[in-house]
């Protein structure tokens, strides 16, 4: 994406799945907003709707995958939530990135599995990742001919570029140290070794017939005061489009900025990140607690995943070290008492909420480690399945006009 911008193109970059931390480095890397397009969660209407979008305001959109290319969740329905799946969909080609460490002509036999394993799934081409060496190049170049396999150019090993991770994937963007001077890295990197002219090439128009509008989750207010910070980045950019194309007005604030939500909001939102990390700041925000309780004495606020630990009464770090939260809901969570909760879930509302009244449908996911140390007496906010419709019972917590869960909303059911 850095790459192709040198060149003066406008470049939009989105993600497929549930992913919020990889569309931020795509933002920065275009200079535009990237959009999560996920084929299990979103109706192919929305889908088609969100990519026409980015398509009519770019030069080339590229789609990032997620795990590989046919990984998803067991599907009869075409919506597996995987690359391919999203690929058929949209009628677009795949560009294959292979790691061949380890591997010369084998590579090639994983290419071809790759191209033939569904007849619907167009690969167009292949990038070679992990070069070690011209031998090595030659090699599986020798084997991806065999084939009749376009390749596109080759990244040889960099362990010099390097983005460091933590617990729910890469270090965000916005805490990057030199954000700008790792992408023009990584963008040198792919120029020496890639014909950009190919994978230009390579592009196809997007199938948007069907396409409907973009409003995957309504908005909650015609003014919503949402969170944004490094705490709370949790916050899904088609919500934010929809949002504004329904006429909805977004006022951030900071809570690790003490600051709190805009008093002439009709709705509060609080969405997930990494409270875990800054808990001691965020107990010590006295204006943002005295602020967020004026407003939800008569207003609505739903908070999700960290932001739903944000409204419990108090929070564990990993040291042990207990903080108060802003007790507007009972229970409180530990993130020194860890337990992977990943994977997509099937939301039905049982009280009326931010995200919709009674009986609502909503699909979204899970991805966090902390624990519910102390339910809390507040009544439950939903009914989740997950993607197999595998009952997990009821989630999350209301009390009055307070909602949240760790649970995140994609779209509508």
């Amino acid at each position: 994406m850095a790459a192709l911008r040198r060149r003066g193109l406008k470049v939009r970059g989105f993600k497929s799945g549930p992913d919020y931390i990889d569309p931020a480095f795509h933002e920065a890397a275009t200079g535009l907003p990237s959009l999560n397009l996920d084929c299990w969660a979103m109706q192919p209407g929305l889908l088609k709707a969100l990519a026409a979008h980015g398509a009519a305001d770019g030069d080339i959109l590229l789609i990032e995958a997620s795990m590989g290319l046919f990984d998803g969740v067991a599907s009869v329905d075409g919506r597996s939530g995987s690359g391919a799946d999203l690929a058929k969909i949209l009628g677009l080609p795949v560009l294959l990135v292979l790691d061949v460490s380890g591997q010369s002509t084998t590579a090639a036999a994983i290419a071809l599995g790759m191209a033939t394993f569904d007849p619907a799934v167009r690969v167009a081409g292949v990038l070679l990742n992990r070069v070690a060496s011209d031998r090595h190049l030659a090699q599986v170049a020798d084997g991806m001919a065999r084939i009749g396999m376009p390749v596109v150019g080759a990244l040889r090993r960099a362990p010099d570029i390097a983005v460091p991770e933590r617990h729910l994937g890469l270090v965000q963007a916005i805490e990057q140290g030199d954000l700008p001077g790792l992408l023009d890295r990584l963008a040198d990197h792919l120029e020496a070794g890639v014909d950009l002219n190919a994978v230009l090439a390579l592009a196809a128009p997007i199938q948007t017939l069907g396409a409907a509008d973009l409003l995957a989750l309504p908005p909650p207010g015609q003014r919503v005061a949402v969170a944004m910070d490094a705490a709370f980045s949790f916050f899904y950019g088609h919500h934010h489009l929809a949002w504004r194309e329904a006429g909805a007005e977004i006022l951030p604030f900071s809570p690790l900025a003490d600051e709190a939500p805009d008093v002439t909001a009709d709705a509060c939102w609080l969405p997930g990140g990494y409270p875990e990390l800054h808990a001691g700041r965020l107990a010590a925000a006295q204006s943002f607690r005295d602020g967020i309780h004026r407003f939800a004495a008569a207003k609505p606020v739903h908070g999700e995943c960290g932001g739903y630990m944000m409204l419990g009464d108090s929070l564990q770090d990993a040291e042990g070290t207990w903080h108060r939260m802003l007790a507007l809901l009972g229970h409180s969570t530990s993130f020194k008492t860890r337990k992977l909760n990943l994977g997509y879930r099937q939301a039905r509302m049982l009280v009326p909420s931010p995200l919709g009244p009674i009986g609502t449908g909503i699909t979204g996911h899970e991805f966090h480690y902390a624990t519910v140390s102390t339910a809390g007496e507040d009544e439950p906010l939903c009914h989740l399945q997950d993607a197999t419709g595998k009952d997990l019972g009821p989630a999350g917590s209301r009390r009055g006009p307070v909602s949240g869960t760790f649970f995140h909303a994609i779209a509508r059911a």
